[in-house]
């Protein structure tokens, strides 16, 4: 029988968060163990604006062919930064002039809004984890080289916590696992649901949209914590 690759990574996961949680593997202590707050539940906050990640056959069609993203902000996330470059989106109902573009380019075009960017447009995008994009909304896509419509890619992104594997093996999390997250402050709650994503090299961010911070007060950089198992 083949396993599947991401089966086996969860497998190995789950192995070693219970061999570190029963005292079978001596834990030492990384370079972002003792960096980190006093609370290793705490987890650092990034608020997501509407954005766009490119394909390269809609990066040519859009800014000309050959064309390539210039660097304008680099992000917390190794490798990944705000690009000077910006496109309009073109729904049903209206439009949305200066949509950013993040990159580096990907596979396939992915845009990002929020619930009420989807009721200017007139698109009604699903909750989903980025690069879930069966069954979602398309969108006219217009840059300054060209336009494209795209048949899918249209997204309200989930919330989510990228994590170093260290961290995680600390807090006995794995990818794909789901925590209940405090935010304190007078719009504080709960935020359930919030899915763990493992993986090397990352930095520890908890990732939500513009509604959700508004909602709870929230802006970049501000601290909510991970609630622990009980």
């Amino acid at each position: 029988m083949q396993l599947n690759e991401s089966l086996v990574e969860r497998i190995l996961c789950d192995i070693l968060a219970r061999t570190v949680s029963e005292g079978l593997l001596p834990q030492t202590p990384s370079a972002a163990a003792v960096a980190a707050p006093v609370d290793p539940y705490l987890v650092p906050v990034g608020v997501s604006n509407r954005h766009i990640h490119l394909s390269r056959a809609d990066m040519d069609a859009l800014f000309g062919p050959g064309a390539s993203l210039t660097r304008m902000k680099a992000m917390k996330q190794p490798g990944h930064y705000a690009a000077k470059e910006t496109v309009t989106l073109k729904g049903p109902k209206g439009e949305l002039s200066k949509v950013r573009v993040l990159g580096p380019m990907r596979g396939s075009t992915q845009v990002e809004i929020s619930v009420a960017d989807g009721f200017s447009l007139g698109v009604r995008p699903p909750l989903r984890q980025s690069g879930d994009l069966d069954d979602t909304p398309g969108i006219e896509i217009v840059g300054p080289h060209g336009a494209v419509t795209i048949q899918r890619g249209v997204i309200a992104a989930l919330r989510h916590i990228h994590m170093p594997v260290a961290v995680a093996v600390d807090l006995g999390l794995c990818s794909g696992d789901a925590v209940d997250v405090e935010v304190s402050g007078p719009r504080g709650g709960i935020l359930s649901g919030v899915v763990v994503r493992v993986g090397d090299p990352s930095t520890l961010e908890m990732h939500v949209d513009i509604e959700e911070a508004n909602a709870l007060g929230l802006k970049n950089d501000d601290l909510v914590r991970i609630l622990p198992r009980s």
